[in-house]
């Protein structure tokens, strides 16, 4: 596999299929795997690259806090790396602002530019509660992977996916110390000053039932983005997982306009 070293952190990167390339962004969790069930809706026209960013599980760094600036320009020394810039770049929930500052700190990188279920800033109170007790959660493991299935999906997803599949769930959202510094990043995330900065057309996407991020946080990223598109899915945080069609479709239609 393939890495690049930016600053204190060697990030490693996978790279399939072929066409204009498209970098898929992971959010909180072990990393770019994130994507793996849905690869094939873009490989089959598009380059896709997947960094595994710091507080991933593949990367390697000093285990310093993590910044949405180091981030985002670790994802522009991957496109740079991978040798497939400009490149679209959809980034999901921590990946959202991620994916933005990427855009924001280097234009000339970045082609098209989709956020989904992101963030702008942690100014919403329901924001800071929720990362506050899933980082107290973490002196019980189960309970920490637990609250975050509970919260990533809705309602009528979790009972149309039944109660086995829901329980493992669980096992991705491992506790570790990466975990609670990507959730400590969250906690105090501000990048609006950075949206202006930002000159890639933007589909921001949201999703309706979010009990994660909540949408008027989608709402308000996308309201900061001069000239931004947006689109909602009626959805919890995963967006992607419970309607993979709607969402292949809404980014397919997006990027591939001339």
């Amino acid at each position: 596999m393939p890495k690049v070293t930016v600053g204190n952190a060697t990030v490693p990167y996978r790279v399939e299929g072929s066409g204009p390339a498209l970098v898929l962004v992971h959010g909180v969790g072990p990393g770019s795997a994130m994507w793996d069930q849905m690869l094939d809706r873009f490989t089959d026209h598009r380059t896709v690259v997947l960094p595994d960013l710091s507080g991933s599980d593949p990367a390697r760094d000093d285990g310093s806090p993590l910044t949405i600036e180091g981030l985002g320009a670790q994802v522009n020394a991957v496109i740079e790396e991978a040798g497939t810039g400009p490149a679209d770049v959809v980034g999901f929930s921590l990946g959202a602002p991620t994916a933005v500052a990427a855009a924001a700190l280097r234009p000339d990188l970045v082609r098209r530019l989709a956020p989904v279920a992101g963030l702008s800033h942690a100014g919403d109170e329901y924001v800071r509660q929720h990362m506050a007790l899933w980082s107290s959660l973490a002196v019980t493991p189960e309970s920490f992977g637990r609250f975050a299935t509970l919260t990533a999906f809705s309602r009528a997803f979790l009972n149309r996916i039944g109660h086995d599949a829901v329980e493992q769930q669980h096992a991705f959202m491992e506790l570790n110390d990466d975990r609670l510094r990507q959730i400590d990043l969250v906690a105090r995330l501000d990048i609006r000053p950075l949206l202006p900065r930002v000159a890639a057309p933007t589909l921001v996407i949201g999703a309706t039932r979010d009990q994660t991020i909540p949408v008027e946080n989608h709402r308000e990223l996308s309201a900061g983005i001069s000239g931004s598109e947006y689109a909602e899915l009626d959805t919890g945080h995963v967006a992607m997982a419970e309607r993979p069609d709607e969402f292949v479709k809404l980014v397919r239609d997006f990027l591939d306009r001339p």
